[in-house]
């Protein structure tokens, strides 16, 4: 039988935690607390030794690290073995961590090795009694579903910028370095390099507010309305398949069912219609402000706030008010 503890999974990366590794902590806490037990922590990449006291301040009892250069990029196979480690010593009843693209790939490569039930991208999560019950967006986001893992262990996965961020305090975790030799040499798989585009730009699943745009610019050459007001706003830049697929954007800003899920504070769709193939990777937006010409277009049935006008007129309207706001 496992203990009442709860291990959360961390990423540390650019010289830090990641933005989604609080709201990790601030469930895992929470749900450790309802158990009964403590919060352990597994941190992974390369410099990560040097943030893993920390964690104290965050609840966390102990802080089990892996620490190489062969972490300085994500290795599925290397991280999840890494993380065997971690499971094995702390014992938990429930391994938590964050539907990132490393955590969507991780939290069913622990669950296969636990044998354990698997709830991922979870927008609600919680302990009653001896199970795990948890909601999930389905249906392009249209439904959602309600999960209860009946046996322990259990491993799942939240959508990030769904759940509040725990509050950092004082305290230091006690620091465990995991064996990364042991995990290096069981690998199979070996990252030789990782090429990030230096855009500049706020990482859209990280990002607390969001400017997309649609086919409605009509071009590439129109983008720079959605990039000078997501300029002015701090915000990332986003786009639709559709926009993607005609190559005006890259891969890397799609919002959509093929694209990447989103739960920003502020969302703005310009030129989006509303296909559902869309709506699926950013219905759970907290505020969704859509633009269209369209009065009858899909997407003003999903907005908060919607402006019936030409995005050409409006944008650079917006953007202007905004940097005037601003000063």
């Amino acid at each position: 039988m496992p203990s009442n503890d709860v291990l959360a999974i961390l990423e540390f990366r650019g010289g830090q935690v990641t933005k989604a590794g609080p709201e990790v902590l601030g469930q895992a806490r929470r749900l450790a607390d309802t158990l009964g037990g403590a919060v352990h922590a597994f941190l992974y990449g390369e410099g990560a030794n040097g943030a893993a006291a920390a964690l104290g301040g965050y609840g966390v009892t102990k802080a089990y690290v892996a620490d190489s250069p062969a972490f300085a990029a994500y290795n599925g196979g290397l991280v999840a073995r890494a993380a065997k480690d971690a499971v094995a010593a702390c014992d938990p009843r429930l391994v938590l961590l964050a539907a990132t693209s490393p955590g969507k790939d991780l939290g069913p490569r622990i669950a296969a090795s636990l044998d354990a039930g698997l709830a991922v991208d979870c927008t609600a999560i919680d302990i009653d009694g001896d199970a795990l019950t948890a909601v999930r967006p389905v249906y392009a986001g249209k439904a959602n579903q309600s999960i209860r893992i009946a046996a322990a262990p259990f491993v799942a996965s939240i959508r990030p910028n769904v759940f509040p961020p725990a509050e950092a305090g004082a305290g230091d975790a006690e620091v465990v370095a995991l064996d990364t030799a042991a995990a290096e040499g069981e690998t199979r798989i070996k990252v030789a390099e990782v090429a990030p585009r230096e855009t500049g730009k706020v990482e859209l699943t990280e990002a607390d507010v969001i400017v997309s745009g649609g086919r409605g610019l009509k071009g590439p050459e129109h983008f720079h309305l959605v990039e000078e007001l997501a300029e002015a706003l701090g915000a990332a830049v986003g786009a639709s398949r559709a926009v993607v697929d005609a190559g005006w954007r890259p891969h890397s800003e799609q919002v959509g069912q093929t694209g990447k899920t989103v739960s920003p504070n502020l969302y703005f769709a310009c030129g989006i219609s509303g296909a559902i193939q869309h709506v699926a990777g950013m219905s759970s937006s907290k505020c969704i402000v859509a633009i269209n010409k369209d009065p009858e277009a899909s997407i003003f049935k999903l907005a908060d706030y919607g402006v019936v006008g030409d995005v050409f007129e409006v944008l650079p309207a917006l953007t202007e008010q905004i940097r005037a706001l601003k000063g």
